[in-house]
C-alpha cells in the first residue's frame, strides 16, 4: 500500500489540501500529529487513512512509529511536511525511509531565519541585520551602528507574524528584545531594517533545476500589535519588469543553495535600490494559499508539488487565468463569539468564490498577534485586479462577528 506520511497537519489551508491532493492521486495518507485536539476531532479528517498522536519534536518516537507501519506492510513513498517548522524533519526522515528528491540542508536554512539571513548575508536582496545570539541574556547593550530606525526585532523560529516586532527608536528596541528573551530563552534573536515597499508572495516549485513560478501575489498588510497580512491578490498578468528581475533573484537562490528539488515561498518588498527578502519558506505558505492559486490559475500547487516529491515532472501550466484576491477578517476587540452573520450574503455576491469563517460559537477571540488571529476570508475572481480586490472586500464587510462582553 503506497503511503505519504504527513508531519503535522493543519485543520485547514494549505496543508490539509495536500492531504485532499495525495486521496486524489490514489495514496494512502499516514498523518502524526502532537494536537490532542484533532484525536478528539476525528470525524472531521475523513480524508486522513491514519491519525496518530505522537511527540513530534522527538524525531527517535516518529521513527519507531514508522518502523511499526514498515513492519505491517505500508510502503513508505513519501514523508513531508507542508506545516511550519516541520519541513525539515520531514526531509530528514525521508532521508533515511525511502527516495529524498530535496536538500536538506538547503531546507534546514530556509526554516530558520537566522541561518537564512547569514547565508545570504553578502546579497544585495538581504536587508541590513544583526543577530542577538541566544547565549547573550538581558539587559542588552544593544547597538545598530549599521541600521536606521524604524527596525524589525523578531526570533530566529518565528512564523506567521509571531515574535515580530516594531521598534521606532532604542528604548522600544531594547523592550522589546528583553521581552523576545524573556519568552523565548533559547532563541537567536534578530534585528534588522524595517524595508518600505510594496510588498509581494512568490510561489515556487522546482523540478530537476527547472525553476517554475506557481503564483506572484500582491500582499496588504495591517499594522497593529503585529504585522498582519490581510490582503492577498493573484496577478494574473505580472509586469514584466516585476517578472524578470524575480525570476532573477530565484535563480540566485537556487543556485546559491543548491536547490535541485522543492518547493518554496518568498516574501519580498519592492525598495527603490531593488528587492528586498523579508522571509523565505521551504513549502507552499499557508492559509488559503492554494485554494486563491487553483481559483486563478485552475491547478492545484499542492498536488504538483506531490508529484515532484514522488519524482514526476510537475506542471503549472495554466487552465485558466483570473485575478484573484483574498480578503482577511481580522477583529479589532476581544470577546466570545455568539455567531456570525452575513456569510450567505458574501457567498451570493457575483465573483466570490468562497466564504471561510474558522472558529466556531463559544471560541474566544482577539484582535491578532499572529497569522493565526484570523478569522475569516473570502475569495474572489476578476477580469481585473480591482474588481477582484473590490468584489472581495465588499463580500467580506457583509460578514458580522458578534461576540460577547469579557
Amino acid at each position: 500500500m503506497k503511503t505519504i506520511i504527513f508531519i503535522g497537519l493543519n485543520k485547514s489551508g494549505s496543508s490539509r489540501e495536500a492531504v485532499k491532493a495525495a486521496n486524489n492521486l490514489g495514496y494512502y495518507t499516514v498523518v502524526f500529529t502532537d494536537q490532542e485536539k484533532q484525536i478528539q476531532q476525528r470525524k472531521e479528517y475523513i480524508d486522513v487513512h491514519l491519525l496518530t498522536l505522537l511527540d513530534l519534536s522527538n524525531i527517535e518516537e516518529i521513527k519507531q512509529q514508522i518502523d511499526l507501519l514498515q513492519q505491517l506492510g505500508y510502503e513508505i513513498v513519501i514523508v513531508t511536511s507542508f506545516v511550519a517548522n516541520y519541513v525539515h524533519t520531514a526531509s530528514l526522515l525521508a532521508d533515511h525511509y525511502c527516495g529524498n528528491n530535496l536538500s536538506t540542508e538547503a531546507l534546514a536554512i530556509m526554516e530558520n531565519k537566522e541561518k537564512t539571513r547569514t547565508f545570504f548575508a553578502r546579497e544585495s536582496f538581504t536587508p541590513k541585520f544583526e543577530i542577538i545570539s541566544k547565549d547573550i541574556q538581558p539587559p542588552f547593550n544593544v547597538t545598530c551602528e549599521n541600521l536606521n530606525f524604524p527596525v524589525v526585532v523578531k526570533c530566529a523560529s518565528s512564523t506567521g507574524s509571531k515574535d515580530v516586532l516594531y521598534a521606532e527608536n532604542m528604548g522600544q528596541l531594547s523592550g522589546n528584545a528583553e521581552n523576545l528573551r524573556i519568552k523565548k530563552p533559547n532563541e537567536t534573536i534578530i534585528i534588522e531594517e524595517y524595508v518600505h515597499g510594496d510588498q509581494y508572495l512568490v510561489e515556487v516549485l522546482v523540478s530537476n533545476w527547472e525553476v517554475q513560478i506557481g503564483a506572484v501575489i500582491k500582499q496588504e498588510i495591517t499594522k497593529g500589535k503585529r504585522f498582519i497580512v490581510t490582503g492577498y491578490g493573484v496577478l494574473a498578468q505580472v509586469p514584466f519588469h516585476i517578472e524578470e528581475s524575480v525570476r532573477e533573484l530565484i535563480g540566485t537562490i537556487v543556485c546559491r543553495l543548491n536547490f535541485k528539488n522543492g518547493a518554496f515561498h518568498l516574501e519580498l518588498r519592492l525598495t527603490e535600490s531593488g528587492w528586498k527578502l523579508i522571509e523565505i519558506n521551504p513549502r507552499i505558505s499557508g492559509g488559503a494559499m492554494n485554494k486563491m492559486i487553483k481559483a486563478a490559475f485552475g491547478y492545484s500547487l499542492v498536488e504538483e508539488t506531490l508529484k515532484m516529491l514522488r519524482g514526476e515532472n510537475p506542471s503549472l501550466e495554466k487552465i485558466t487565468n483570473h485575478y484573484v484576491f483574498t480578503q482577511y477578517v481580522i477583529l479589532g476587540r476581544k470577546g466570545v463569539l455568539k455567531k456570525v452573520t452575513g456569510k450567505k450574503r458574501a457567498m451570493a455576491t457575483p465573483g466570490v468564490v468562497e466564504v471561510y469563517v474558522k472558529p466556531k460559537s463559544g471560541t474566544y477571540l482577539t484582535p491578532p498577534l499572529s497569522m493565526g488571529h484570523r478569522y475569516a476570508y473570502v475569495i474572489a475572481k476578476g477580469e481585473t485586479y480591482d474588481e477582484a480586490q473590490t468584489i472581495a472586500k465588499q463580500a467580506a464587510n457583509q460578514l458580522t462577528f458578534h461576540l460577547n462582553k469579557e
